[in-house]
């Protein structure tokens, strides 16, 4: 539970509880106040209840739960109740505020119910739900970081779509930086820029995409600092996202980079083993399709392992698959695919041999077993468990792809031949000796073939 969460139930715990007391709720229907706070903003708190009765009979008490609650909070709230349905909805009415300088939709299919969550990307799913509901209270700006095809923009989207959904009347902006700077100077050419201020300034929550984009355009970095400022003095919503860190993005102004500095960087990575295989798993349900294959468990481990690099890789390779197995399926089974009929359909893209590539999908799937991350394996911690596991990967490299000890150290951190001819002597010692240990290596090298 994060720390929001933890407020926000405690604060509406306490309030139930005076409604109880209050005697103003005959205790027959108390039952019915089977709710949940989600959200709260400077005028109003938004409750989530199961289904249509508690919906009636809350909304028939809401002057009793808003004097409850203001004595909770210290300060009156307009009190909104939902339905929990509601809040699963995805076809929701794009609210965007658009013209020429803003005209980019929301995209209603990417929600945070169809966002998989795994190791690598939990911070920034937690830190854009906690955004989305609780507009420029905490975290602002929200920073998002992380390689091309992580999931950044479709987090954007979803923070988009819940806002639409709490908060109907907010104005929302998407923009990407690239899109900024054309604006700047359509601006420019067409004199107006006061026109261009007033358009962003009267946002409630404001999305940029890619912003690594106004890079070296000191021009736009007028307009957007200034932006900037007038949203977060006013307790407006900034979501942002980029390819790398805000110190990282090169010709970006200091007082800029402190601006983004000063709310919540969180990180997406590339996901791990498991988190792959929930993704595949969603793609293929999802797919147009009319009929449903079943797909062998072996199938998905094969994608998991050799397309888990980001996940757009991850839905081009279900596409591919998805494709082959209709157009050209194994004994005329349409609705069967087996490991057989995707290590064909992907023949040509997969190369075998000893390569960088081969070697960090070795590296990969030992720290996705591990719960490790590629810079704490490839590091000088010497820790028991990361030391075990880079000994581990070193061994597999060594024994799967035949890889030379330079190779092997070379991606691990750099190290020297003996440091990797030590680690595969000391694995090989202790697989003799250590059932355990020789079954986790076991796992791991199913998963990798």
């Amino acid at each position: 539970m994060t720390t929001i969460d933890f407020y926000l139930n405690d604060k509406w715990s306490q309030t139930l509880k005076i409604i109880a007391k209050s005697g103003q709720i005959p205790e027959s229907v108390l039952p019915y106040f089977d709710s949940k706070l989600i959200s709260l903003s400077d005028s109003e708190a938004v409750v989530s209840v199961p289904n249509f009765i508690n919906y009636a009979i809350m909304s028939q008490n809401q002057e009793v739960i808003q004097n409850c609650l203001e004595e909770v909070l210290g300060k009156r709230l307009d009190v909104r109740v939902v339905q929990q349905e509601e809040l699963n909805k995805i076809s929701l009415p794009d609210e965007s505020f658009k013209n020429d300088f803003l005209s980019r939709e929301i995209d209603p299919n990417q929600t945070f119910a169809n966002f998989v969550v795994g190791r690598s990307n939990a911070q920034a799913q937690v830190a854009s739900m906690t955004c989305a509901s609780n507009l420029g209270i905490v975290f602002n700006p929200l920073f998002i970081y992380g390689n091309s095809g992580l999931g950044k923009t479709h987090l954007l989207n979803a923070i988009g779509n819940h806002v639409k959904m709490l908060y109907p009347d907010k104005k929302i902006g998407f923009i990407s930086g690239l899109e900024f700077v054309e604006g700047v100077h359509k601006a420019s050419v067409e004199n107006r820029f006061d026109e261009f201020k007033e358009v962003f300034q009267n946002l409630d929550l404001l999305l940029v995409d890619d912003v690594q984009f106004i890079a070296n355009k000191p021009k736009t970095h007028e307009l957007f600092f200034t932006v900037f400022n007038e949203l977060v003095n006013n307790r407006k919503q900034i979501c942002i996202t980029s390819d790398r860190t805000p110190s990282e993005i090169r010709g970006l102004e200091d007082r800029i980079i402190s601006r983004f500095n000063q709310g919540l960087n969180v990180n997406i990575e590339a996901p791990e083993y498991e988190t792959s295989i929930n993704i595949l798993k969603m793609k293929i349900a999802n797919n147009s399709s009319p009929n449903q294959p079943d797909v062998d468990d072996e199938v998905l481990n094969y994608l998991a392992t050799n397309f888990s690099q980001d996940v757009r890789s991850l839905e081009g390779a279900v596409n591919r698959l998805l494709f082959y197995s209709i157009n050209f399926p194994i004994d005329n089974d349409r609705d069967h695919i087996s490991l057989k009929l995707c290590i064909e359909a992907f023949k040509d893209q997969i190369r075998d041999g000893r390569n960088e590539l081969a070697i960090s999908t070795v590296r990969k799937a030992v720290c996705d077993y591990y719960n490790l991350t590629k810079q704490q394996i490839t590091s000088a911690n010497r820790t028991k468990n990361i030391s075990s596991a880079r000994q581990i990967a070193m061994y597999l490299c060594r024994k799967l792809l035949d890889a030379t000890y330079d190779d092997i150290g070379r991606e691990f951190g750099g190290r020297d031949h003996s440091t990797v001819m030590n680690a595969c002597d000391n694995v090989e010692k202790k697989i003799k000796t250590d059932p355990l240990y020789l079954k986790a290596i076991n796992e791991i090298e199913t998963r990798i073939r």
